[in-house]
This record gives C-alpha cells, structure tokens and sequence, in this order.
C-alpha cells in the first residue's frame, strides 16, 4: 500500500483549524535558501530544484536503482520556513523582498547519503540547474509546536498567526524561535486563492522539559 502523508501522518499534515499542539519529530529535508519575493521567478526555479530533487528519490526503481528500505509514496509537500532581514523587521509593512527563507520538501525515513547522493547524479543528468549546488539534505526536529490550517489568500494569513499567539500567551507558552514554517497542502497553480490550504507552526519552548 502506497504511503500517502494525509492518511498515514494525518496530526502533521490534517490539522485543525484552530490552534493546537502537537510535537514534530526529526525529519529529513532536501532544503535551499533564498531571498525576495516568493511571487518572482527566481523562488519558482528554486522549488523547481527541490521537486527535482524528490522526484529523483521517489523513482529511483524505475531508474535502476532500489534504496534499502524503499516503499511507494506520495511526495511530501512543500514546506518554508520564513524570516525577514535586520531592514525587513524594522519596518512597519510587510515588505515581501526583505523576506529570507528556506523551503523544503520532506523525504521518507529510507533516504541516506547514499540515495541523496544518488538523487542529485540523477537531477543533474535529467534537468542540470545552476541552483542544484545550492541545495543541501539535513534533519530538522521542530519539537513541540503549535500549527493551525489556513484558509485562504497567503496575505490573510496574520488572522491565523494572531489565533497561535494568544494561544500561546494563554497557555504560558512562549516561542522558541522568531521564524515560523508554513506548509502548502495545495497547488496555487491549479487552486481557487479562497481555497488554499497551508499548515502554520510555530516553535514553541517546552516548558515540562528539564535539561
């Protein structure tokens, strides 16, 4: 049976639309960073790369080779996790070009060096890309987070962000880093903007953990 992530991973990726914690575990990520407006081309090649990179892995069969471990899936979606610049923070507005980010597509827990390794031979014969150097593999462990669903236009998105924070005052929280991450369950391309749906999260401290 296929891996599908809403069905089998539904407290990460089918949230509710309210805010709610949940603890993230590590998970494997092709990444690349960038800079500017995620409306401008040079975002859409960079996750061109990332999606590149996935597909790689997700048909390495058909391409004659089979990781240890490997099982049919669906890709994950993309995800970003979002900062602004020193200027970007002292402004007033929103300015979407001091934006500072870096997106990832999650892989399963089969993929090693050797099949990263692989997965980037692969992407530079079948679509070489002057960015495939800038992307990169790492683990990341979010931790105890708290993650509403978004519904609706990216710019509506600080009602949902406002939800999380007086949640997280409420219940003592406090968060454990300024970035936040968002995860896109539809694609903008094929999507009405009403009906987009994107995972928020932020970090949060846990405060029942003693170190």
């Amino acid at each position: 049976m296929k891996h599908g992530y809403k069905k089998h991973e539904k407290e990460l990726y089918c949230p509710k639309d309210t805010p709610h914690l949940l603890r993230v575990p590590k998970q494997k990520f092709f990444c690349i960073e960038g800079q500017g407006d995620p409306n401008k081309e040079d975002f859409t090649e960079r996750v061109g790369v990332l999606y590149t990179l996935s597909y790689a892995v997700r048909m390495m069969p058909k391409n004659g080779f089979i990781p240890n471990g490997y099982f049919e899936y669906t890709v994950y979606p993309l995800e970003g996790i979002w900062d602004l610049t020193e200027n970007g923070r002292n402004l007033t507005y929103l300015d979407k070009n001091e934006l500072l980010y870096t997106i990832m597509i999650r892989q399963p827990d089969f993929v090693t060096d050797e099949v990263v390794k692989k997965a980037f031979e692969i992407a530079h014969k079948k679509k070489p890309d002057s960015l495939l150097k800038e992307a990169y593999f790492t683990e990341i462990e979010d931790g105890l987070s708290v993650q509403i669903l978004h519904t609706g236009s990216y710019d509506t998105e600080p009602q949902s962000f406002g939800k999380m924070i007086d949640f997280i005052e409420q219940n003592n929280y406090k968060r454990r880093l300024l970035t936040h991450r968002e995860i896109y369950l539809s694609d903008v391309r094929k999507t009405e903007t009403s009906k987009l749906k994107t995972i928020l999260r932020y970090t949060i401290e846990d405060k029942y953990r003693h170190f």
